[in-house]
């Protein structure tokens, strides 16, 4: 577990414009509950997080088009919400950073850290912003 003095900053990335943090299993079970569109974060402490999720998961919500709600879990720090949202996201494998995008609770879009690390930020604000198109 990382400290919560290294993590603030990071958490405050997203948190600052507008994600809900979710820490608990219980917390990720009632966002995905939730009707409408859902996107989720697994924020990390890693350099293609800082470089290329954060931002472009930032730049994606400038669309027209965008999820009824954004939240973000942070590996490394809230291990148990961590597993829970994973689970929402099987049967990819567990990677961080990545972003999942659900529609009433089921998963509909997908990127993994292979999809973020040494992309620019745009590229995966792009990408997120096809999906809001799709299914927002």
């Amino acid at each position: 577990m990382y400290p919560a003095e290294l993590v603030k900053p990071m958490r405050e990335d997203l948190t600052n414009v507008g994600f809900e943090e979710l820490q608990t299993p219980e917390a990720v079970d009632i966002a995905l509950a939730k009707e409408g569109t859902t996107l989720v974060v697994v924020n990390s402490v890693c350099g293609c997080a800082a470089a290329n999720a954060r931002p472009g998961a930032k730049m994606s919500l400038h669309n027209e088009k965008r999820p009824n709600h954004v939240v973000t879990v942070f590996a490394g720090v809230d291990k148990e919400a961590v597993a829970k949202a994973r689970e929402y996201m099987i049967p990819f494998p567990p990677s961080s950073p990545s972003m999942a995008l659900f529609k009433d609770g089921e998963l509909v879009h997908m990127l993994e850290r292979h999809h973020i690390e040494g992309r620019p930020a745009e590229l995966i604000a792009e990408n997120l912003v096809d999906a809001y198109n799709e299914y927002c």
